[in-house]
């Protein structure tokens, strides 16, 4: 019985990994489930928790919409709320983590879970990190993009990550002290890394 969390750069192949892993174990994988669960909490739509998660300033938003296909352009849109609705959804976030954790065998990827879980036991927190190269790369074979579309994907999706995590009150989510593992993806691969935390996993 265990909880997983994965911190990633995007770009490095987290959601991969963390599908593969709740298949290998049986584990529940929580990502875009996140939104929705935090929106019956909140009693909120599921749009409104989306749009907190957005912060790409307008302007390269504009841009962005020109050259990156729509899937991927809405996964880093922008919308400016108050402080009381980031208070909102961050008290919300946090309640559905520690609901799914409480449920054992969960794999969480982002939202923070490794901040909101950092003291509880049986839970381990991994990061994946990559060069750029290695990162737009991935991007671009993942979703068809040329090179320049992917460059600009991942550093609209960077930006917005540095923004969620200053929503959380944190800013070093990818600094390694924060985590049991940090994975370098282009010197250990989706599998090889889902080997060795499927033995992590089963011993917890």
């Amino acid at each position: 019985m265990a909880v997983l969390t994965i911190s990633r750069m995007f770009g490095t192949g987290a959601r991969e990994l963390g599908e593969s892993l709740a298949h290998r174990l049986a584990y529940s994988f929580f990502d875009h489930e996140l939104i929705q669960m935090v929106a019956e909490q909140a009693r909120v739509s599921a749009d409104w928790v989306e749009t907190m998660e957005r912060t790409a300033e307008g302007k390269f938003q504009k841009l962005l919409g020109t050259l990156v296909p729509r899937s991927l352009m809405e996964m880093i849109l922008n919308a400016d709320y108050g402080d009381r609705d980031e208070e909102i959804y961050t008290d919300m976030l946090s309640h559905v983590i520690h609901k799914i954790a409480a449920e054992d065998n969960a794999i969480i990827l982002g939202r923070g879970g490794q901040y909101m879980l950092k003291d509880r036991p049986d839970t381990y927190h991994v990061l994946l990190v990559a060069d750029l190269d290695y990162r737009i790369d991935h991007v671009g074979k993942r979703f068809e993009l040329t090179r320049r579309q992917a460059l600009l994907a991942v550093a609209m999706e960077d930006k917005r990550r540095v923004n969620l995590y200053r929503k959380l009150g944190r800013a070093d989510y990818d600094q390694p002290d924060q985590y049991h593992f940090v994975f370098n993806m282009r010197r250990a691969g989706v599998r090889q890394v889902g080997d060795m935390l499927c033995t992590l996993l089963k011993r917890g």
